[in-house]
């Protein structure tokens, strides 16, 4: 018989990796770049405008070597990677704190730091859930503080249940008033992996999406998905400024797929969604307005 594998926490014991601090101008240039992604008819910010929440996202970015990047995509290890055999990444949600808005064209620093490493039993077998907390600082000021949980195993578990063939025409059934729809294609897949520094695999390459990973197309990026569910809030209450946000990233949404993004606004919050035909609730999320 095979040896029985190690618990997956024994390899995170004494890991403790060290704070990393960064710097970034905010230049407005990856902020007209994700406008355009988005169609809209002109940048959402300029130099001395308030970044929208979780734009941040497209600032402090990477770019490793090609020969540190493992077979799919991913590094192969990072000081926030956690020191596991056969590691495999899964985007599960986050949270942010927004005291101020960050402001485009003033530098920023960024303080990364492990929140917390807490091994759990799924239903698939061992997982490691990691949360990474950052803190963005402007002139001194702490403006924003945000949280991102990520889930690791050490090897493939048992596929997931997803669809053997994309529908590209059925649509969801709305729930709330604010709507946002989108048909995301490879080439905005493609186009927002570079906007983030993002090369895995299951994002570009049907092929691999396909044979090893097991899906039946590419995979809309987990991200994405969280900031349709925030422009939801951008495009209907432009006035309202955001203080807090959390959301959850639940199924996998696919290209060709018609997102539908609906939400809606009471007593100081919102509630938000992002649904196929297939799931009502392949994202979820939460907005508290200052």
């Amino acid at each position: 018989m095979p040896a029985t594998p190690p618990p997956i926490g024994s390899y995170v014991t004494s890991w403790r990796p060290a704070p990393a601090t960064d710097e970034d101008s905010l230049n407005p240039g990856p902020a007209g770049a994700v406008s355009a992604l988005l169609d809209l008819s002109d940048t959402v910010a300029g130099t001395g405008d308030p970044l929208p929440p979780l734009w941040q996202w497209f600032y402090f970015l990477h770019w490793p070597a090609q020969h540190e990047l493992g077979a799919d995509g991913h590094l192969r290890d990072a000081r926030f990677l956690p020191p596991i055999p056969d590691r495999q990444r899964m985007f599960a949600g986050g949270r942010c704190e927004i005291s101020e808005p960050l402001r485009l064209g003033e530098p920023t620093e960024r303080v990364s730091r492990l929140r917390a490493v807490t091994p759990k039993q799924g239903r698939t077998g061992e997982l490691l859930f990691i949360t990474e907390r950052q803190e963005f600082r402007q002139s001194g000021r702490l403006c924003v503080v945000e949280e991102q949980d990520i889930v690791y195993r050490s090897g493939r578990g048992p596929g997931g249940q997803h669809p053997t063939a994309l529908d590209d025409q059925a649509t969801a059934t709305a729930e709330g008033p604010w709507r946002l729809s989108l048909q995301p294609d490879p080439t905005l897949l493609f186009r927002f992996s570079a906007l983030t520094a993002n090369a895995h695999r299951i994002h570009y390459d049907a092929p691999y999406c396909r044979d090893t990973e097991g899906y039946p197309g590419l995979v809309v990026h987990g991200p994405l998905l969280a900031l349709l569910m925030l422009e939801l809030v951008r495009r209907n209450a432009p006035e309202r400024r955001v203080r807090a946000l959390s959301y959850r990233l639940w199924r996998p949404v696919f290209a060709g797929e018609r997102i539908l993004a609906d939400g809606t606004a009471a007593d100081g919050q919102a509630g938000l969604r992002i649904a196929t035909h297939r799931e009502a609730r392949h994202a979820t999320a939460e907005v508290t307005f200052a």
